[in-house]
């Protein structure tokens, strides 16, 4: 996966009005952290990170004040409710090598079998390990022909080299069920037709 740079400043406000504040200039605050070192406080560029974020699991080159580079992942991000701009963002500081614990989106392809079957994503997102620097942007699973009653489990969802479950093997990811409401509808509109030539 490739990285994004992104030029960060250290900051020593804190609170809301501080916040309030950044978020003014079209900047995020942010807290780097891990590794047992103190958090670091930022402040981001607003258009770039939200361009970074884009990209689930996006490792970020951060330059802080032009002294120091880090290697982070997003581990939690807070967006206004109602107009969806970056409010908040903490970030993991990682390591080349080192194995990380995260979520990788799970998106499915192809048709069901035909008979009006829905899809279910029981996890939108496949918790796994990987290298810090090769976490997969997301796991692609085909649903081709599958009937009402068919599962995918986290076992079935092929992982490239290196990357592990972080989740029970037998755990469902996606499931297929059977349309109900068409067949309630249509047993509605024939109860209403007798009922009408019965008038």
């Amino acid at each position: 996966m490739s990285e994004v740079k992104i030029s960060a400043e250290s900051r020593t406000e804190f609170g809301k009005g501080a916040a309030r504040r950044i978020r003014r200039e079209n900047k995020v605050p942010g807290v780097l952290y891990g590794h047992g070192s103190e958090p670091l406080h930022l402040t981001l560029p607003g258009h770039d990170l939200l361009l970074a974020l884009r990209t689930p699991n996006v490792l970020i080159s951060l330059d802080i004040d032009g002294k120091t580079n880090e290697l982070a992942i997003p581990k939690a991000v807070q967006r206004d409710a109602i107009k969806g701009f970056l409010e908040h963002v903490d970030l993991l500081l990682v390591k080349r090598g080192e194995k990380v614990t995260v979520e990788v989106p799970v998106v499915a392809e192809g048709e069901l079998a035909p008979g009006g079957n829905l899809l279910e994503h029981v996890l939108n997102a496949l918790p796994v390990e990987a290298e810090a620097t090769h976490i997969p942007e997301a796991f692609t699973v085909s649903v081709e022909g599958l009937a009402a009653g068919a599962s995918v489990l986290a076992k079935d969802v092929a992982l490239p080299s290196g990357v592990s479950l972080a989740v029970e093997e037998d755990a469902v990811v996606l499931q297929v069920l059977q349309a109900q409401v068409e067949e309630a509808v249509e047993g509605e509109a024939a109860a209403e037709g007798e009922e009408a030539a019965e008038a």
